[in-house]
């Protein structure tokens, strides 16, 4: 009996005809040349009573830049920048008028949302050097080419920002409710998950907000304490009308209720909150 030796290759992700994926680039592509379209005449409709001494228009469309390739959350999108030129010819180069795309920033080569996807990439355990494949996983064969040094350079970042807003004032913020929860996270690949201390605020408005967080330790009051004061320092004074926590913020002399209300009030408050608590442990595995 003879034995088929034929090997039928499976088609590799990027290769897939996919349709309703390729309508909705096709669109998104045609939105977006629309979108730089308008912003430009726009512009140049501005200064349309800027003329030459012709009584020529000052300011005008001037064609597009090169064709460009912008990744996008749902693969790469092949644009072209509009131009739009000052004819003045005696005004410094200086004091020209000079269009710039708030659309589309001139250095621009990833949309904000696949911006968003990487850090989440890199706490997923994505090793610098494997972040082209995992990008090309998702996006398909057009995802960029991410070398260890941007991805390294992308972390510095991500820092900066992480600093930044660790820093933020919070004098000016006013929250209705606030809940205190602690919840393990197991961040790349470390061999064991860490107890992440979180307080959560809603404003007036109904709008859930992070207030703060840190790495803590379970049951520990001087952890919540220190995330407390923290807060404090940054200027968040006004007391919420209800504190929703757990027993892990106050010590076993005092009860899971009074400690939360002392806690927040801790705070910057002149008078306790409303409190409820919840009897679990926030930091236990199930």
């Amino acid at each position: 009996m003879k034995k088929t030796t034929d090997i039928i290759a499976f088609r590799q992700p990027e290769s897939v005809d996919d349709p309703l994926t390729e309508i909705a680039r096709d669109g998104a592509r045609r939105m977006l040349a629309a979108a730089l379209r308008a912003e430009a005449d726009a512009f140049v409709a501005q200064y349309a009573e800027e003329t030459l001494p012709d009584g020529r228009q000052r300011v005008v469309r001037h064609g597009y830049g090169p064709e460009r390739s912008i990744l996008t959350g749902i693969g790469a999108l092949d644009v072209q920048r509009p131009k739009v030129r000052d004819r003045a010819p005696d005004v410094p180069a200086e004091k020209k008028i000079r269009f710039s795309s708030a659309i589309l920033p001139k250095w621009a080569r990833r949309s904000r949302s696949l911006d968003a996807l990487l850090p989440v990439l890199y706490l997923r355990g994505i090793s610098m050097g494997n972040f082209q494949e995992a990008l090309a996983a998702i996006l398909g064969k057009d995802a960029p080419n991410l070398s260890p040094d941007v991805v390294s350079r992308l972390t510095g970042e991500w820092q900066q920002e992480y600093d930044r807003w660790q820093r933020r004032d919070l004098s000016a913020r006013r929250y209705v409710y606030i809940w205190a929860d602690g919840v393990y996270l197991q961040a790349r690949m470390e061999p064991q998950a860490e107890c992440m201390l979180v307080i959560l605020g809603a404003t007036p408005e109904g709008k859930k907000e992070l207030v703060g967080f840190q790495v803590g330790l379970r049951e520990s009051a001087q952890s919540w304490r220190e995330l407390l004061i923290d807060i404090k320092a940054r200027g968040l004074a006004v007391p919420p009308e209800i504190a929703v926590g757990d027993g892990a913020m106050g010590s076993g002399r005092r009860s899971t209720r009074s400690s939360l209300a002392h806690a927040i009030k801790d705070v910057g408050s002149t008078k306790s909150p409303t409190c409820s608590t919840n009897s679990r442990n926030p930091c236990s595995r199930r």
